[in-house]
């Protein structure tokens, strides 16, 4: 017997996919705001129905380079036609001066600077001073110890220096990384071009990777063309540029400018400074260690070596004073000195490779000649000039007094003219490296002038900065890859 059959069960209402559209808002949304065009496309209709959607006007099929032969282009040859594998950024038109500006870029990496402001995961932010506690010794703080304080203005009243700018190679990469590359490009187009210059144009490779294991840029050569109006500002103060300097500081770096000239990739000579440059000590210093009575005559010393360097005591009267108190000390003290002498870090390879590169080298030293003699000849050094102390014939021993001129900063910028022109060298292709004020004149009379891990004032005033862990890195400046100088040293 059949069942009766009753109304079918019904469903509950839905939208079958004929009646959807492509759009979730226009679905289920009440209200339609007014003067709305119909052809909006909203966020929601690109991701739900991208490929029935037209958005923008499709993108116009760009043709492939040919300039250069290739298997996929290869060259035709056409009468009347005449065709170059040349670029302007490769070569100038006849006429035409290459006018480019190089800058070469390293990375602090031994020196970091750590943010107080935005932490960051790597390091810890620097202690903060409690109030009432000792202050931070010079060597702990940014500010250089010759500047004016800024916790007491009443026992020092001048204005106190400038904030200095927030570290940001701790947020972007403690390395050159592209963001700094980019800073630095946007800096430099702040600066007015010469007249009826052609677009601007820039190029970079890099010159050391790091040591880690992602291998991150350290040193990075820039080549900017055209450089900037030398009528509007000269390379010089270019160099000593505030929005320059203060890059330094915000990206942990040290930059050094150079005209994009021939003798930027071949020097000839090479002119050393000794104490704190060739070697890590001051070699005055040392001997005055080893005096016993006064006990206090090694501090003395220190002091006024210091004072010396950055500038505030003339070089040659300093040093008078400090070698009449080592009158006394036995003769044989520079020999038995010797093996204290810590060679700088890189400076034998680099000796090494400019050897093999044919150039001269020279060490010009506010020290001692017999300790400066034997340094050169251990270091394969071309030429040695140092200051000759008084021996007493009868008791052996020093009698506190200089013989001849004082290699000070006169004499040295004289000496590092006598070898260029005795070598026939030009000082263009002069290179001139020290630490300290007496080598400010010498670094001056150079082509170019470096300030190694120098004092405050150097720092300002030379061409080049290298603040390292190796003066290897010299290398570098004359444009030289990591792969190059391993190849020079091998």
């Amino acid at each position: 017997m059949a069942e009766p059959t009753g109304p079918a069960k019904q469903g509950r209402p839905s939208m079958t996919s004929s009646m959807r559209s492509s759009s979730f808002l226009k679905e289920h949304q009440q209200y339609r705001p007014p003067n709305k065009p119909e052809n909006h496309y909203g966020i929601d209709t690109v991701v739900e129905d991208i490929q029935s959607t037209q958005i923008s006007a499709p993108r116009a099929q760009i043709s492939p380079f040919n300039g250069i032969p290739s298997p996929e282009n290869p060259p035709k040859i056409v009468d009347g036609a005449s065709h170059e594998l040349s670029h302007p950024n490769c070569t100038t038109t006849p006429g035409t001066n290459t006018n480019r500006l190089v800058a070469t870029l390293f990375y602090r990496s031994s020196a970091p600077r750590i943010s107080n402001v935005i932490p960051s995961p790597q390091r810890a932010s620097s202690p903060q001073r409690a109030p009432g506690s000792p202050k931070v010794a010079a060597v702990d703080s940014d500010i250089p110890p010759t500047m004016a304080p800024s916790s007491s203005l009443d026992t020092f009243p001048l204005e106190p220096p400038a904030t200095e700018p927030e570290p940001l190679d701790h947020l972007y990469g403690s390395h050159i990384s592209p963001m700094c590359i980019t800073s630095f490009l946007h800096l430099m187009s702040t600066f007015p071009l010469p007249p009826n210059s052609p677009e601007p144009s820039s190029g970079h490779r890099c010159l050391k990777l790091g040591v880690t294991p992602e291998h991150h840029p350290e040193v990075v050569e820039l080549t900017l063309a055209p450089a900037p109006s030398a009528d509007y500002l000269s390379l010089a103060d270019l160099r000593k540029h505030e929005l320059i300097y203060r890059f330094e500081r915000e990206w942990n770096v040290d930059v050094a400018l150079r005209a994009d000239t021939l003798w930027r990739r071949y020097p000839r000579l090479v002119v050393f400074d000794m104490d704190s440059t060739l070697i890590t000590q001051e070699v005055i210093d040392l001997l005055a260690a080893t005096i016993k009575d006064p006990p206090d005559l090694a501090a003395r010393v220190a002091d006024i070596t210091h004072r010396a360097m950055i500038g505030e005591l003339e070089f040659d009267s300093a040093f008078r004073e400090r070698v009449k108190l080592l009158t006394g000390l036995p003769a044989g003290i520079f020999e038995e000195l010797r093996p204290a002498l810590d060679v700088t870090n890189g400076v034998r390879p680099l000796l090494k490779a400019l050897k093999r590169l044919g150039v001269k080298t020279a060490v010009l030293s506010g020290g001692f000649l017999p300790l400066t003699s034997w340094l050169a000849g251990e270091l394969g050094i071309d030429y040695a000039h140092a200051n000759e102390v008084v021996v007493d014939e009868t008791t052996g021993k020093l009698t506190g007094e200089v013989k001849g001129r004082i290699v000070g900063k006169e004499r040295k910028r004289e000496l590092l003219i006598e070898i260029a022109e005795k070598e026939g060298i030009s000082l263009d292709q002069v290179i001139a490296v020290g630490d300290g004020a007496n080598d400010l004149l010498m670094m001056d009379a150079a082509g170019l002038g470096v300030a190694w891990n120098a004092k405050p004032r150097v720092q300002m005033e030379a061409s080049a900065r290298l603040n390292g862990d190796s003066l290897l890195d010299l290398l570098h400046l004359f444009g030289f890859t990591e792969e190059e100088i391993k190849q020079l040293i091998a």
